[in-house]
């Protein structure tokens, strides 16, 4: 009897849980970080309405598919992509391993402490930079030097890990969606192999939803054991026109909401604004020095320049962080 009577109580709860998760007048205020403006008030309009049963607009739960660029879109992108001070760091590892790197750009400079001159072979040294530090071991491996590194590496400003660099205010909208039927993807330029390690614990977004650049692998069997092997060459660049690609490619399905920050999520917002029915896009505009940084056209990180432009043109949501955000960071 004590268990029956314990059972009744859980379910009670459990239901208690989901009427005041669901009802109207109990349902929490939603995205509690945002204030009470524009982006907040759109979100939370189109989110209605594809959700309404009965509404003309109402969208099945099998496509209300949302994606969302990460850096500068769910994390802190200045002064550098988060990946590329993790192959940076790498770099000063692995030099022991390569002593013809103090004759070699972009190394020489990088072992030196130069990092402006490192960059200054723009793309072409980043690449370098990034193949040498993801390549030559296994899938397995990449994934245990990611997993110690993140949960260690402190930002430069801040002090804070970069995993706690992470937007509040995203964290909710992500949370919101999925509490209304929405699958959340990332589609990022970023390696999926580096995201993958920490999106789930961080985001809330498995890895089989987590879509990225990535380079090629190979199978082989060490010692009688299948490994996944990491080449060094670029399989795909998940970037800007990258983006509607990887969608298709990993998902099938066409997003109705995408959320981005920069020129290069330009033609993943575009993407999911075409089609029939009700589309959301939004771009986060990083307008608060004070608590973050404020950078948009001219910056050389997170540029937002035509897709600021395209944004008024089109109608698009535009988040001011410093006035739409009553916090940045958790």
């Amino acid at each position: 009897m004590k268990a029956l009577w314990f059972n009744w109580v859980r379910i009670a709860a459990v239901a208690a849980i989901a009427v005041s998760s669901t009802a109207p007048g109990l349902a929490q205020e939603p995205l509690p970080s945002w204030n009470d403006t524009g982006p907040k008030k759109a979100i939370v309009a189109f989110v209605e309405r594809v959700t309404r049963q009965g509404s003309a607009d109402f969208v099945p739960l099998a496509e209300r598919i949302a994606t969302f660029d990460n850096d500068g879109t769910l994390w802190a992108e200045q002064p550098l992509y988060v990946q590329l001070v993790f192959a940076l760091d790498r770099v000063k590892a692995l030099a022991p391993l390569h002593p013809e790197w103090k004759d070699k750009e972009p190394f020489a400079s990088l072992l030196k402490g130069d990092l402006k001159g490192a960059l200054a072979g723009g793309e072409s040294a980043i690449f370098q930079i990034v193949t040498v530090t993801h390549s030559g071991m296994t899938t397995g491996e990449f994934e245990t030097i990611v997993g110690d590194w993140i949960a260690t590496a402190r930002h430069p400003k801040t002090g804070k890990l970069y995993t706690e660099m992470v937007y509040q205010p995203m964290l909710e909208l992500l949370a919101y969606l999925r509490a209304n039927g929405f699958k959340t993807f990332i589609v990022s330029g970023g390696g999926i192999d580096f995201m993958r390690v920490f999106a789930e614990r961080v985001y809330g977004v498995p890895p089989e939803q987590v879509i990225g650049s990535s380079g090629k692998l190979s199978f082989e069997l060490r010692d009688g054991k299948p490994r996944l092997m990491k080449l060094p060459e670029l399989d795909f660049n998940g970037d800007k026109v990258g983006k509607p690609v990887a969608i298709q490619m990993h998902i099938g399905r066409h997003p109705i909401a995408a959320f981005g920050n920069s020129d290069g999520d330009l033609q993943m917002l575009e993407w999911a604004r075409q089609g029939a029915g009700v589309r959301f896009a939004l771009i986060v505009h990083h307008t608060d020095a004070a608590r973050e940084w404020a950078y948009d056209r001219n910056s050389s990180i997170g540029r937002l320049d035509h897709a600021l432009d395209a944004a008024e043109a089109e109608g698009w949501t535009v988040v001011d962080m410093k006035n739409d955000w009553k916090t940045i960071f958790p």
